[in-house]
């Protein structure tokens, strides 16, 4: 104890001797002072060497700050080098010896010219630059695998690619100066190696990490090995990272050499989709056609367009693969309604088991017979899925033996091991190969329809899952859908009355996009709406959206009228950096982005100022508009729906029995007058809607009625108008003018009002017909209530 050689020692300059055999730094440095700052005389002394003594808690005190001193530990040693190594790095070269990376297809250009500037004599550090998603790790992954099979230069041969982890180089390292200490030990193992490739993914986060007060950050340590090509060393990153980043600091940037990895095309996804399929099919016990393949890749390049191939196809693969694996482990939907309805049968039994009238044990028989019938029908299904699920079970278990075979055998022949190589080749893979039976290996032309599980994946599983992501119906042009397709006009013309011309065009536009006949770029359709206030420009909007998404709330809206201002332009496409707003994104990309498939409806869009029609030529024409983030929005799958009222004075000039198609050319003129010619050529089609007649008028009132009595439904009341009020509602809700609003307007204050008011007063109750007629006497409707049957015979047996 220190206390005790304290008190034997009566001399200060014994006590400084003594000292430095003590360790701990932080009880050098108070004893130090202590003795420093204390007289000569022993009583002095050992009043500081209890101070000391307590202050360090040699001995404990009683009233100790543990907080204070338990963090007063001492720096952790420095680490080994061969250990720094192990605990930051991961070996891509091990991994790819023992099978455990996907197989690389192609870009062998990329990797060609990786291996070049690694063979360079100084600044041998090429930086891989491209989207998020096209495969810059992958790359570099491929490499290792090519350097393990001996297909690279010499100067690369026996070589190691390293995996630096920055995240957990950072981690921890909470006193000034640990950090460093840590990189430059890494550093030096590296260069005491000289067979070491190290390979940062996201190397911009080398900008700025482990920065502190008084310190440098990891880029500026490995600048100097870099520059000197004693640290080979591979980066990664995205475009928008390696300008913020990377080109702003010149030093840095010069040390590297630029090596931009560009998306593949579709037909090289589908290679690469192909060379990982065994990988998937191993994973998730499943087979994956061809079909589905070229399916991931076209769709995810169509529909998926915020991410880039071949990440966002390989994420459909695999979610399909995984759905139809979690399908496999549970029952089949039809065993499943079996189930309950067994269960159902069941329990109506008991409940009368106790009955004994003649009704209920004919009742007891009949279910006493279907629960056989079913319970056979059950066991004998359920037989069949569990036979099903364990020869999958069984298909599985080879295949997993033989991908494990397969690598075995790739170990072996890059031995040399030629006896264990032949006895794996043409003895192990042939026998288990035998083993799987012929019916799993047919294609799905061969599946049988008696089938409860199915075990391969197929281009209509790709469309559910883009389906799922994206919110647009792709789910294959299935029968239904083919059906309500070509019935599309007959469907719309249910809600949106008198306006057949424009129906068709539009339904023709929406048949030609899902066969896939689209074209040109731009949306599936843009359409100028032109016909007076109230005729259903707005509606078949809306009857559009709900056709298509059965919901025609999936419509976004905007109102044009808002946009009159040119300052209010940057709306549509969010506020400049540096403006308030900025962060918010833009009213139109905003919306699109995150519904990439709708019905876009600028209302009364002559309103707008002249700089919208500019904005929206390159959405018209290619089909895109660019945020103020900078981001690509897509619009090729939504339909562009322009309203407008221009030419509405010389449509009310007209006489009533003249058709708008007669002053056609003269909206066209005004139009023309009004828009810039390149936005007019970028319009599918003008389409002209008719004023509505009194027959149409007629068919829009029976609407009307019809979402009244949808209403009254759960009340089980029902309206009924006849002929002659029918006449007059008709009669004076008509207005050229104005359209269905005024039938509208007039329908809400003769009926709806009247209604409303019976109601409040309790004279509508449930199970009523409501008969409307006219009034002979006066210019309003009499309202008739009728109870129905079911009723008026409740009320006889209360009575």
């Amino acid at each position: 104890m220190l206390s005790q050689i304290i008190v034997k020692k009566h001399s200060i300059q014994q006590l400084k001797l003594i000292l430095p055999k003590f360790s701990n730094q932080f009880t050098n440095y108070f004893f130090q002072q202590s003795i420093t700052n204390s007289k000569s005389d022993l009583k002095t002394n050992l009043k500081i060497t209890k101070y000391v003594q307590e202050n360090l808690f040699l001995t404990k005190p009683k009233n100790l700050n543990v907080r204070y001193f338990s963090s007063m530990q001492t720096p952790p040693k420095e680490q080994n080098e061969e250990e720094a190594l192990k605990k930051y790095t991961k070996d891509l070269t091990e991994l790819a010896k023992k099978g455990k990376l996907d197989p690389v297809v192609g870009r062998d250009e990329e990797i060609r010219r990786t291996t070049q500037i690694l063979s360079r004599r100084t600044k041998n550090n090429p930086i891989l630059i491209g989207e998020p998603g096209v495969g810059k790790t992958a790359i570099v992954e491929g490499l290792a695998q090519r350097i393990v099979a001996g297909e690279v230069p010499s100067s690369l041969l026996n070589k190691k690619v390293l995996l630096l982890d920055l995240g957990l180089l950072v981690a921890g390292a909470k006193y000034r100066g640990e950090f460093e200490e840590r990189l430059k030990t890494l550093l030096k193992a590296i260069e005491k190696h000289q067979d070491l490739i190290i390979f940062i993914d996201e190397i911009h986060n080398l900008v700025g990490a482990g920065k502190a007060e008084g310190s440098m950050d990891a880029s500026n340590l490995v600048k100097p090995q870099l520059s000197r090509g004693e640290l080979h060393c591979i980066g990664a990153t995205t475009l928008d990272e390696f300008r913020i980043h990377i080109e702003k600091d010149a030093a840095l940037a010069r040390r590297f050499q630029p090596l931009y990895v560009k998306e593949p095309t579709v037909e090289e996804t589908v290679s690469i989709l192909r060379g990982l399929k065994e990988k998937y099919e191993v994973h998730h016990g499943v087979r994956i056609l061809d079909s589905a393949i070229i399916a991931a890749a076209t769709k995810a390049k169509k529909h998926i367009t915020q991410r880039h191939l071949p990440d966002s196809a390989i994420d459909l693969i695999d979610e399909s693969a995984a759905r139809l694996s979690l399908q496999q482990q549970s029952k089949p939907e039809n065993l499943e309604n079996l189930e309950r309805l067994i269960t159902r049968l069941k329990i109506e039994f008991e409940s009368l088991k106790n009955e004994h009238d003649p009704i209920s044990l004919d009742r007891r028989k009949q279910i006493q017979q279907e629960l056989e019938q079913n319970k056979k029908e059950f066991d004998k299904l359920n037989q069949d899925f569990l036979k099903e699920k364990e020869e999958l079970s069984k298909i599985n278990s080879i295949k997993k033996q033989l991908e494990q075979l397969r690598i075995e055998l790739e170990i072996a022949i890059r031995k040399g091991d030629h006896s264990n190589a032949a006895r794996i080749k043409h003895g192990s893979i042939p026998q288990l190969e035998k083993q799987i039976p012929k019916e799993s290996i047919q294609n799905e032309d061969s599946y049988h329809s008696n089938k409860l599980l199915r075990d391969f994946v197929t281009d209509q599983d790709i469309c559910h899952v883009v389906s799922r992501i994206t919110g647009i119906p792709l789910e294959n042009l299935v029968a239904g859908e083919k059906e309500r397709l070509l019935k599309m006009e007959h469907m719309l013309q249910k809600r949106v009355k008198g306006q057949d011309h424009a129906i068709k065009i539009v339904s023709q536009a929406v048949r030609l996009n899902r066969a896939g006949l689209h074209p040109h770029k731009g949306p599936i359709g843009c359409f100028m709406f032109v016909g007076p206030s109230g005729v259903g420009k707005t509606e078949l909007a809306k009857a559009l959206a709900e056709f298509l998404f059965d919901d025609e709330n999936a419509m976004i809206r905007i109102d044009m009228s808002e946009f009159m201002e040119r300052f209010s332009v940057s709306r549509l496409i969010g506020a400049p950096p540096g403006y308030v707003g900025y962060e918010e994104g833009g009213k139109l990309t905003e919306a699109v982005r995150r519904r990439p498939f709708s019905v876009v409806l600028l209302d009364e869009f002559e309103k707008a100022h002249p700089e919208v029609s500019n904005l929206l030529l390159q959405v018209l024409g290619e089909g895109h508009l660019t945020d103020s983030h900078g981001r690509k929005v897509d619009f090729k799958s939504t339909i562009i729906v322009l309203t407008s009222n221009i030419g509405s004075n010389i449509i009310g000039s007209l006489d009533e029995n003249k058709s708008i198609s007669s002053v056609k050319d003269d909206i066209i003129s005004a139009m023309k007058r009004h828009f810039a010619p390149e936005f007019m050529n970028r319009l599918d089609d003008i389409i002209f809607f008719e004023r509505l007649s009194l027959e149409t008028m007629k068919k829009i009132l029976d609407l009307e009625i019809s979402s009244i009595n949808k209403i009254f439904e759960e009340r089980n009341i029902q309206i009924a108008l006849d002929e002659n009020s029918q006449n007059w509602l008709i009669k004076k809700g008509f207005d050229p003018v104005y359209g269905a609003r005024a039938l509208k307007r007039v329908v809400r204050s003769e009926l709806l009002n009247k209604l409303a008011t019976f109601i409040i007063d309790g004279k509508i109750s449930p199970n009523t017909n409501v008969q409307i007629s006219k009034n002979p006497s006066k210019e309003e409707l009499s309202i008739d209530l009728i109870k129905k049957e079911k009723e008026k015979e409740k009320e006889k047996e209360k009575k």
